[in-house]
């Protein structure tokens, strides 16, 4: 389970106001799950069917369906994830003002970054575990440590939703959502997420490897592929310093502009 800080179930109240609101917009909900799977087919099938296969680790050799699906996972979990905890804090942030309707209740500037980071995981959660079920049904599973790749997908949306939410409280208008943009993108695209790492020049394998993305799509890649080991213990640690100092600071932030 992803540590909060303590007191968070104060911040339960506020998860349950954002799934009582999506009652109502629930196709906004829903069309997350197919990105992901149009991805999936379009490329790694699609695609896949003229690249064949590619080395997936110590001259491992796999089909690249089986290759890309674990990256395009870590890649929903982020997106999903700084979706809510960026354009969805800043609209009630800065015009709807929910917050300070918020903070007329039992409930303060922590919990308000708790609940919203709190939210962002549970939707990504529910992308991810629709989207192994597509990975496992397809035949790109290789191994029943894939299960534990919902969790992981939960680790990186906690680690980008709190590092989003914290960059958001800095943000003035949309411009500066290009940012956002601009930092995501190349993530996406270069993280080894289509490409085994070994294809890069050597100096940009070092810059790959500090991405976060990577982090994330390595670990789900090693579980879908039973590629477990101790090394993995490298990805999880960083997930988790990314996701403790992002919601760290995001409450701090959030305490200081609704307070003030």
């Amino acid at each position: 389970m992803v540590p909060f800080p303590a007191g968070a179930s104060m911040a339960r109240a506020l998860v349950e106001r954002n799934i009582r609101a999506y009652r109502s917009r629930w196709i906004t909900l829903v069309s997350g799950l197919f990105e992901p799977v149009f991805y999936l087919f379009s490329l790694g099938v699609g695609l896949g069917a003229l690249i064949g296969q590619v080395d997936a680790g110590g001259g491992r050799m796999i089909e690249y369906a089986a290759y890309v699906a674990p990256a395009l996972m870590a890649a929903a979990a982020m997106n999903g994830a700084i979706f809510d905890a960026t354009f969805n804090v800043f609209f009630k942030l800065k015009y709807t003002k929910l917050y300070e309707s918020v903070l007329a209740t039992p409930l303060g500037p922590r919990d308000v970054a708790v609940g919203e980071i709190a939210w962002a995981l549970l939707r990504g959660s529910l992308y991810s575990t629709t989207f192994l079920l597509v990975v496992a049904v397809s035949g790109m599973a290789r191994s029943w440590w894939a299960v534990l790749a919902i969790p992981t997908a939960t680790l990186i949306g906690f680690a980008f939703a709190s590092a989003g939410m914290a960059l958001t409280t800095f943000m003035r208008s949309w411009q500066d959502f290009e940012y956002v943009n601009i930092s995501i993108l190349p993530m996406f695209l270069f993280s080894a997420t289509f490409f085994p790492l070994s294809t890069y020049p050597e100096a940009l394998q070092w810059v790959v490897q500090a991405t976060p993305l990577y982090h994330g799509a390595s670990l789900v890649r090693s579980l879908m592929l039973g590629d477990v080991g101790v090394g993995l213990v490298v990805h999880v640690l960083y997930l988790v310093m990314m996701g403790l100092v992002g919601i760290t600071f995001a409450a701090r932030r959030v305490e200081r502009l609704l307070l003030t």
